[in-house]
């Protein structure tokens, strides 16, 4: 069982993050109104572990706050490597995992190498769809599930 330390969100793509202590998670909107949690795309939430960004941040020698990856929920206590289609349940709302996070070459703006860092093993987190809506607080536990059916 692991659980969310960190949420953060921006209204537009190029936007600072906006770091929430809480928000609501809607299939409309995604998390607080992202730009990007259009209930068409298949990326409406993304999630990162903090153990994750950890050694990314040892890897390249430098510190970076966790929303330099953009990704809007951070958690610790679960691996999402090779997840995809698992389901990642998060206080009173439900997530599908629909692929890993893959960093662009953006990355690399905020700081030389964080591509690079952020490629093996799914470290810059996972891509997630919404099954059910919800809150997500600071603090809420998270637990991942089994496999949903992927049709080919």
């Amino acid at each position: 069982m692991g659980k969310v330390i960190g949420i953060a969100a921006r209204e537009k793509a190029k936007d600072p993050m906006v770091v929430y202590a809480s928000a609501r998670v809607s299939m409309s909107k995604g998390v607080a109104d992202e730009s990007r949690g259009l209930p068409k795309n298949d990326r409406q939430v993304t999630v990162m572990t903090i153990e994750s960004w950890r050694e990314v941040c040892a890897e390249i020698g430098r510190n970076l706050h966790w929303t330099t990856r953009r990704a809007n929920i951070l958690i610790e206590g679960v691996n999402l490597e090779n997840t995809k289609g698992d389901l990642l349940k998060i206080g009173d709302f439900m997530l599908e995992i629909t692929g890993e996070l893959k960093p662009c070459g953006r990355m690399d703006q905020y700081h030389l190498g964080l591509t690079k860092a952020l490629s093996p093993n799914w470290r810059g987190g996972v891509t997630c769809k919404i099954l059910k809506e919800g809150f997500v607080c600071e603090g809420d536990q998270v637990a991942l599930g089994e496999k949903v059916a992927i049709s080919k």
